[in-house]
């Protein structure tokens, strides 16, 4: 679905790079200014710093007079409103209205945005198909510009979709069976020579042990851990490894 970002008289010029650089986190970049605050906007250096990489969606946005000209070829508008109206179109939560819609027909989107002071005219909303409302703390839900489109931008790719989250650690082999059985083996050893299992009366501690271990699934790596810690129970008199020797007097510490 195409995807358009509509500010409506921005007056912080920082907001409209916070509002690039959220669309862009998410994979948008069809952004239109209507009557900002400053015609050079886009080339301000607040906006430049507050877009932190996305400089190719304040090259491709664009600004317009009126909001008529932001919504050529947009076909399903989505106002913000922080307070629901009493006229209008129904004013929902991003989640209920974007996941069905994005599993509707393919639609020109687009999500308006009213400026920093008043947020969106009545006229403004009046013309939009729902008005989108983050549940935020009644007592509190003012959002800023920026965060509010990033909250938006999130939801909206979430409904279609979202992206891949990759896992940059690598997934370990559980040990099988028999390596935990015998690192048990060694444990139930241990424990009998450091008298805190009874071996007459051993009641139900190592079948805990047998559970605890299978809900944990250690890899072999972890068994070896495991079998080094039973094995240092019962010889707590090892001698611990040996500091390195100080350095001279003198010298500085120099290799």
């Amino acid at each position: 679905m195409r995807t358009r970002f509509v500010l409506i008289q921005t007056s912080h010029a920082g907001n409209v790079g916070a509002a690039a650089r959220a669309m862009k986190t998410m994979g948008f970049g069809d952004l239109v200014l209507v009557a900002p605050r400053w015609a050079n906007v886009l080339r301000r250096e607040e906006t430049i710093q507050r877009a932190s990489g996305a400089l190719d969606v304040l090259a491709n946005a664009r600004i317009v007079e009126t909001l008529d000209e932001a919504l050529d070829g947009i076909t399903h508008l989505c106002a913000t409103a922080m307070i629901s109206r009493d006229f209008g179109p129904p004013t929902r939560t991003p989640r209920a209205h974007l996941e069905p819609l994005a599993k509707g027909d393919d639609q020109h989107v687009a999500f308006l945005f009213g400026s920093e002071r008043f947020g969106m005219r009545n006229e403004d909303v009046y013309r939009c198909n729902v008005a989108l409302s983050i549940p935020a703390d009644p007592n509190f839900g003012s959002l800023n510009l920026g965060a509010a489109i990033q909250l938006i931008a999130y939801e909206w790719r979430l409904a279609l979709g979202g992206f891949e989250v990759r896992d940059a650690t690598p997934a370990q082999p559980s040990a099988d069976a028999q390596a935990v059985a015998g690192m048990l083996a060694h444990w139930e050893r241990s424990l009998v020579e450091i008298g805190f299992l009874d071996p007459a009366a051993p009641k139900k501690l190592m079948p805990r042990l047998q559970q605890l271990f299978n809900r944990a699934q250690p890899t072999p790596e972890e068994i070896h851990i495991l079998r080094g810690i039973a094995k240092a129970m019962v010889d707590p008199h090892r001698p611990a490894p040996q500091a390195e020797p100080a350095a001279p007097a003198g010298d500085g510490g120099a290799l």
